[in-house]
């Protein structure tokens, strides 16, 4: 079957170009304009990766964004014309997975969602249900528990929890985690991950658990378990 891919996209003549990249690459494409309908074909149609483009009208990107990841658990790449730090920022912190500045050119779009379908759900060969302290993780699920509380984290999230758990006090660079929690070291910058592993560890504290997650400066991240 397919991949399915929705292009959230205002200005009709970037939609038909990026509509008519992903015809070519044989995914099924839908393309609506404003956020009401994306949430709308969301939930109706339940595609694999949505573009969502951060200025479009109704519920901004952002908004849209903040909503999807209350019923979906679709990959989301964000799409915006503005190079801010704050827009970036914003976006990933409401479970984007990963962000495009415009102008881009098709193939790298195309590349980046080819990437995104490559990246397993599920981390194939790995146990099911498998503690690291406080920390219980159940990769079949997809749901985690800290201090015995459940804690809802998005995709990304959840890789980078695996990922510096299956070696717990390893340090681990953030060239390994783009390789592992994103498919490849090219499809996320430093500033991304860093987003990312600030959302988890807030998540982490707001659960009672702060600091399991160390920086280690200039280097990465590691994973120091709680028992309690």
């Amino acid at each position: 079957m397919p991949a399915k891919i929705l292009i959230v996209e205002d200005d009709p003549e970037i939609r038909f170009v990026i509509e008519s990249a992903f015809a070519r690459a044989r995914v099924d494409v839908r393309a609506v304009g404003d956020g009401n309908q994306a949430l709308t074909t969301t939930r109706d149609w339940a595609p694999d990766v949505i573009l969502l483009d951060l200025s479009i009208p109704g519920p901004d990107g952002v908004e849209v964004c903040r909503r999807l990841r209350h019923f979906s658990n679709a990959y989301v790449l964000m799409l915006t014309g503005r190079a801010e730090e704050v827009d970036k920022l914003i976006g990933l912190s409401v479970g984007a997975d990963d962000y495009l500045t415009k102008p881009f050119s098709p193939r790298e779009l195309v590349a980046r969602v080819q990437a995104m379908l490559r990246r397993p759900r599920e981390l194939a060969g790995a146990e099911g249900r498998r503690p690291a302290g406080v920390v219980e993780i159940d990769r079949d699920t997809r749901e985690v528990r800290v201090g015995g509380k459940p804690v809802s984290l998005t995709k990304i999230e959840f890789g980078l929890l695996t990922a510096l758990t299956d070696n717990i006090r390893q340090i681990h660079t953030r060239d390994q985690l783009r390789e592992r929690v994103w498919g490849g070291a090219s499809l996320a910058d430093d500033h991304a991950v860093d987003v990312h592993m600030s959302n988890l560890k807030h998540k982490l504290g707001a659960a009672g658990y702060g600091g399991m997650i160390a920086t280690v400066r200039g280097v990465g991240y590691r994973f120091m378990p709680r028992d309690g």
